[in-house]
């Protein structure tokens, strides 16, 4: 499709905008618009939290998909309320966080009674009539504002965006209808672009769990159609093929736990010109290899016997929080922090790919085994007195072999709706910022 341009174009002055319509103007966000947070709360405790009460109190938690999460909003009483008036919420009223990740924003809808902001939360509300927030909120969505942040050293890293310097940010903005017109056409135009995306990604979500019910049926089954079975005795694993054994994880394989250098002085760093992968579970993908550690140790942490190198095949299970139950096998020697189990299978019992097969069988088995408290904990002793179920050695390469084929033609479909989900997201992304600075032209009947 052929893009529309406007019919003159002239220079913003402004480096992370560039040419912008010959029409429109230029302006800083405090020419614009009214910026206030909240500062401070006279002591503010936990009790104040109420889950009934006057008037909604916005967190950043509350919200989701550009909106305020109304329903699970805590509330305050009305003489909290009334402490601050600067940042009692109106209708139209765009929220940005300015703490912890920043940058997230929602325009208040809806709003069926008093409203006021925690800490950590700009509230933008326009002061001219010829601009819309509804307006900023897509530019604030655009390419131009995290380039802006970018230039000004503010960029994404930081976990601060400080009012001085978000209120220097400038933008371009054509008259008031046209500023409706753009964002009813990108509110219509990303939703549906976003429908697809969640679209592709249900399918995705299908292929995976195809691909473990694939490994379920292999890694408990087996290949044969026609082998008989015996009740194994465990209800979560239900029948096996008659010839296969049962065995306590202890008994077919060395189980402990990784370990995180400590810092003894400031002299010793035991990640500095690190080569060696310190796998945590952030490192944890879903084809279940082990690629490369995010942090890497030096040979000087394990001749110092800070942390114990593992050999290739070794089997890496995550045993605390919400990826509890993730596994993953290195191909290279390595090593791992105290919340990871490390299985080293008896290779004479046990093919390391068929017992990190049969653990993804049983994520869910693993999941109920752990102890609740803040997380959800599996120790290493917990760990060792899980059963597994496997066949001779010959059995089990022909059952590795087979998951391995089917999975890598799942693999390559999935692989095809993420590169999909991914242009989606970056035409997405490039479609916002060109109409948000005059690149691209919209007509009235909402189309480019």
């Amino acid at each position: 499709m052929k893009m529309k341009k406007y019919d003159n174009y002239k220079d913003s002055g402004i480096e992370w905008i560039g040419e912008i319509p010959e029409h429109w103007k230029v302006k800083k966000i405090k020419h614009r618009c009214y910026v206030k947070g909240r500062v401070g709360w006279n002591g503010l405790k936990s009790s104040e939290f109420l889950t009934e009460g006057y008037a909604y109190l916005v967190t950043g938690t509350d919200f989701k998909d550009d909106t305020i999460d109304w329903v699970n909003c805590y509330h305050i009483d009305e003489d909290r309320y009334n402490e601050d008036p600067f940042i009692q919420l109106k209708k139209e009223d765009l929220l940005i966080t300015k703490d912890g990740t920043i940058g997230k924003l929602a325009v208040v809808n809806n709003l069926n009674k008093p409203a006021c902001l925690n800490s950590g939360i700009f509230v933008v509300r326009s002061l001219n009539k010829d601009f819309s927030t509804c307006f900023l909120f897509w530019v604030l969505k655009s390419r131009s504002f995290t380039e802006y942040n970018d230039l000004t050293s503010y960029g994404s890293t930081i976990q601060h965006l400080y009012q001085n310097i978000f209120v220097e940010f400038c933008f371009a903005f054509p008259n008031l209808n046209e500023q409706h017109s753009i964002s009813d056409f990108l509110n219509r135009k990303t939703a549906e672009i976003d429908q697809i995306i969640t679209n592709k990604q249900k399918l995705i979500a299908l292929y995976e769990e195809q691909k473990q019910a694939i490994i379920y049926q292999a890694v408990t089954k087996g290949l044969n159609p026609n082998t008989k079975f015996k009740d194994s005795g465990l209800e979560w694993l239900g029948e096996i093929p008659e010839h296969w054994r049962i065995k306590k994880l202890k008994y077919l394989a060395r189980v402990q736990t990784g370990t995180t250098p400590k810092i003894q002085n400031a002299k010793i760093d035991y990640f500095e010109e690190g080569v060696i992968n310190w796998f945590t579970p952030s490192d944890f993908k879903s084809d279940f290899i082990l690629h490369d550690s995010n942090r890497k140790i030096n040979n000087y942490s394990v001749k110092e016997k800070e942390v114990e190198l593992f050999p290739e095949n070794t089997v890496y299970l995550i045993s605390i929080g919400a990826t509890l139950g993730k596994v993953g096998i290195s191909k290279s020697q390595a090593a791992a922090n105290q919340q990871i189990n490390v299985i080293i299978f008896n290779k004479n019992l046990i093919n390391p790919h068929f017992g990190l097969f049969f653990l993804v069988s049983i994520k869910e088995f693993i999941k109920n085994e752990a102890d609740y408290t803040t997380l959800p904990i599996l120790n290493q002793s917990k760990s060792k007195l899980m059963n597994m179920a496997y066949p001779d050695s010959r059995e089990q390469l022909e059952i590795v072999k087979y998951i391995v084929a089917e999975s890598k033609k799942l693999d390559q479909i999935i692989e095809k709706y993420d590169k999909q989900i991914e242009l989606l997201k970056e035409y997405r992304t490039a479609l916002i910022s060109n109409i948000v600075t005059g690149k691209i032209k919209i007509s009235n009947t909402l189309e480019l």
